[in-house]
């Protein structure tokens, strides 16, 4: 089991969407995941035009890919997050608490002009330490 301790300094404001300032960990293997995007099992951009069911799916790609590894969204400690419009940050949020319901991984979410495929709203990558 690794052992996680989550940081919120009492001088600084709390999150107000789902993450946590930082995570100390050990011990464990660190895992770094490649962004991940909406696509599903035949390559095809899942969702198009609504970032709801983008994140989802990119959720979902997260969790394959960390149990892939022997792994779990539980053992992610930090991400990402490439957006393609802040104006979705509350809908993104929505969707990310339902996979972090607790103890949500440090993130940072940005901004970009552009993605790889032009349907893609949202993409993530991921450090997780695994057991």
């Amino acid at each position: 089991m690794v052992e996680k301790q989550y940081v919120q300094p009492d001088t600084t404001s709390k999150p107000f969407g789902v993450w946590t300032p930082a995570v100390v960990v050990a011990p464990g293997r660190l895992m770094f995941v490649s962004g991940i995007t909406s696509r599903d099992s035949d390559g095809e951009v899942f969702g198009v035009g609504d970032i709801r069911a983008q994140t989802r799916q990119v959720l979902e790609n997260l969790r394959a890919t960390l149990q892939a590894a022997g792994g779990d969204l539980a053992d992610v400690v930090s991400v990402t997050v490439h957006i393609a419009d802040m104006n979705d940050f509350d809908a993104i949020h929505q969707v990310r608490r339902e996979y972090f319901p607790v103890t949500p991984p440090a993130s940072t979410m940005v901004e970009v002009s552009r993605m790889v495929d032009e349907r893609s709203l949202i993409e993530i990558t991921a450090i997780a330490v695994l057991p």
